[in-house]
């Protein structure tokens, strides 16, 4: 059996500059900005090709959203995929990990994928969308149009709705749920890239649940490609649903890869290049890769 099952990258789509760290750390007023990389994560191996979210498309809606939050530098999945060597068209499985537009808002790119997304999620947005003029609030970072195209879906008989946790949705990949955290359904993907049940091999692929390492760590610090520091849990900045609910599904990540930090993504994170071995493509937008299947070749050397 192959050590990596799988190859697994982070594929920078754009990238906020000046992004408050009160929005990525619950409470944290008045600190200042960081750059808010935005990207989706590529899964190859086994014959597959799947993805964890899919980015937005900076048009129409969508567009007015990225520009509210000051996104920059958009390109397309097709571009961004092509530094990986790989077309939207051979991507087959894509789990959505939440309804956020810039992380749903690119289906239509996928037209051979099938995507999974949790129940809840999609049936609690349509929800929050049908509420009075006075609460929508809730529909903050959320396209409307996104949730009636992922409904469309269900017509091509490309959605599957699950409801909770689902092990080996696909060989070695299980599906997470942290009900009522970031958002109403929010998912996370491990990845146990050995096959093995009692996986010494695992990842997290922690979708919005955690932003950047210091939702994990206080005053982390990056050193020979290991994240050092005291283990402190924080709540990311925006949160539909219980901070709670957010500490204790990073708590339930954690416990997933043994308490080793490093195997827990947050695809937000601008310091996954100091971890991981990483280039900037010819578009100016980071790759970063975190293990090869055998036989794979590598993106960034």
């Amino acid at each position: 059996m192959s050590a990596n099952a799988y190859s697994i990258w982070v594929a920078e789509y754009a990238y906020v500059t000046n992004y408050p760290i009160g929005g990525v750390l619950s409470g944290a007023h008045n600190e200042g900005v960081c750059k808010l990389p935005y990207c989706y994560v590529v899964i190859k191996g086994g014959g597959r090709t799947m993805m964890v979210d899919v980015g937005y498309n900076h048009s129409a809606y969508g567009g007015v959203l990225g520009d509210r939050f000051g996104v920059e530098h958009w390109h397309s999945p097709k571009q961004v995929l092509e530094e990986l060597g790989i077309t939207p068209e051979e991507v087959d499985t894509v789990f959505i990990t939440h309804s956020h537009f810039d992380h749903l808002g690119n289906t239509d790119a996928f037209p051979n994928a099938t995507f999974y997304i949790q129940e809840r999620e999609l049936s609690k947005w349509i929800w929050a969308m049908a509420q009075p003029e006075h609460m929508q609030w809730m529909m903050t970072g959320t396209d409307p149009s996104d949730i009636l195209r992922a409904v469309e879906l269900t017509k091509q008989g490309r959605l599957r709705c699950i409801d909770g946790p689902q092990e080996d949705v696909l060989p070695g990949i299980d599906l997470h749920v942290a009900f009522d955290s970031h958002t109403y359904g929010c998912m996370w993907v491990h990845v146990r890239n050995d096959l093995a049940r009692q996986s010494q091999n695992g990842w997290v692929l922690a979708g919005d649940l955690v932003y950047v390492y210091d939702n994990l760590v206080a005053n982390p610090q990056v050193s020979d490609g290991q994240i050092e520091g005291k283990l402190s849990l924080k709540p990311v900045g925006f949160a539909m649903g219980s901070n709670t609910n957010l500490i204790t599904a990073s708590d339930d990540m954690l416990k997933a890869v043994d308490y080793q930090v490093k195997r827990v993504i947050p695809i937000h994170e601008e310091r996954l290049k100091d971890v991981f071995p990483s280039r900037i493509s010819k578009l100016g937008l980071r790759v970063s890769e975190l293990c090869l299947a055998d036989e794979q070749a590598s993106a960034v050397l």
